[in-house]
């Protein structure tokens, strides 16, 4: 299973921006993808999910402001950020894995055996 993440860059708080995750080889059913985000000196987060049945999950700090979508073969997603806040700076992480629900994957991310290797989002002004 290949996961790469498109998308990162630099923006001013307040701005918008879009990261992808385009996930290839993957050839089992109910797959599951997310954003994770880790910021200097600091542990991975969760941040958004979606699941098979492109139901939605969202870590509290990304809810109202992200967006989480996937394309029709369910193979790219996408995060929709908006209003970006400084603490929103990080590497932000794709990870796939197989299962049930969204919200099991933004919780146990731990377990997620395929990930990409990161890109770098930066607000500051």
């Amino acid at each position: 299973v290949q996961v790469i993440e498109s998308g990162g860059g630099s923006v001013q708080p307040g701005g918008s921006l879009r990261i992808s995750c385009e996930v290839s080889g993957y050839d089992d059913v109910g797959l599951c993808m997310g954003w994770f985000r880790q910021a200097p000196g600091k542990e991975r987060e969760g941040v958004a999910a979606i699941d098979s049945d492109g139901i939605p999950t969202y870590a509290d700090s990304a809810k109202g402001r992200f967006t989480i979508s996937q394309d029709r073969v369910k193979t790219t997603m996408y995060l929709q950020m908006s209003s970006l806040k400084q603490e929103d700076t990080g590497i932000y992480y794709c990870g796939a894995e197989r299962c049930t629900e969204s919200r099991y994957l933004l919780r146990d991310f731990v377990n997620i055996k395929n990930w990409g290797r990161g890109t770098q989002v930066n607000v500051s002004s």
